[in-house]
């Protein structure tokens, strides 16, 4: 082999885990939550996926998202413009939490069968504000509501992504409770930085492959010009082998939505 090919070679090789990846974005960042609109306006803006916010609901109520009509048009929406429903986001759950709640467990099921019937596999459970995991007696409370969770994941074929704010090591202990592949973390490089002070690079190689379902990304501003080291996390996610989406949840901070979109993508893609 002469030096060129081996350099191509090696390029090659090298580059072959991040070229996997896809970039999505959530409904809510292009002011689209929960409308089938939000399908046709990423496909715009050049993004290969779309998380799906599920929505609130009164007492007794179902989810919006539990709308056969509106899964429909979703779906429809998806076929339409070649950009797949790639995970679901419960954002019910920072009003009930599941640490506490058996309200919480309850809508959980009932969005195990909507992110199903989306084919979107993955769905996003919070853990936030009110409802986060503070300490190590509150970490342990979840592990009960995340294994009755697990058969009803599992059978859907949908994966559980525990979005949260704790460490790694934290992470990995509930997983092992729970003991279920149908429980997964979805790590949010933004919050690991900006909310607990963690090196995102570090977390994702304590974690590895198996043990991650998807990712968020964010920063406070544009990414690749606040604190969350972008290049180290993808760096990561291509040391783990991790083949799957991105999705953004930046912000706009010049308060326009698309063209703020369309920069943080360009220098996202610039890095893949």
């Amino acid at each position: 082999m002469n030096r060129r090919a081996f350099l191509l070679s090696a390029a090659a090789i090298t580059a072959a885990p991040n070229a996997k990846l896809r970039i999505g974005v959530m409904d809510g960042v292009v002011s689209k939550r929960s409308d089938p609109a939000a399908v046709g306006m990423a496909k715009r803006l050049g993004l290969e996926g779309l998380q799906v916010t599920l929505g609130a609901a009164a007492p007794g109520q179902p989810l919006p998202l539990s709308d056969g009509t509106l899964q429909a048009r979703f779906l429809a929406e998806s076929r339409v413009h070649g950009v797949p429903l790639v995970s679901t986001y419960i954002d019910i759950l920072h009003t009930h939490c599941l640490k506490s709640d058996t309200e919480a467990l309850r809508r959980a099921v009932e969005g195990i069968e909507i992110t199903r019937r989306l084919g979107a596999k993955i769905l996003m459970l919070v853990f936030f504000g009110k409802c986060a995991l503070n300490n190590r007696a509150e970490m342990d409370a979840v592990v009960g509501p995340l294994k009755e969770l697990a058969p009803h994941a599992e059978k859907a074929g949908v994966v559980l992504g525990f979005e949260n704010v704790i460490p790694a090591a934290d992470n990995l202990r509930i997983l092992d409770q729970v003991g279920s592949r149908a429980l997964q973390v979805f790590y949010d490089i933004g919050n690991a930085t900006n909310l607990g002070g963690w090196a995102p690079a570090e977390e994702i190689r304590a974690m590895g492959r198996q043990r991650i379902c998807q990712f968020h990304f964010k920063d406070k501003g544009y990414l690749g010009e606040g604190k969350v080291d972008v290049k180290a996390a993808l760096a990561a996610i291509s040391e783990i082998g991790f083949g799957g989406q991105i999705v953004l949840e930046t912000g706009a901070p010049s308060k326009d939505i698309e063209a703020d979109l369309r920069r943080n993508v360009a220098y996202l893609r610039g890095l893949l």
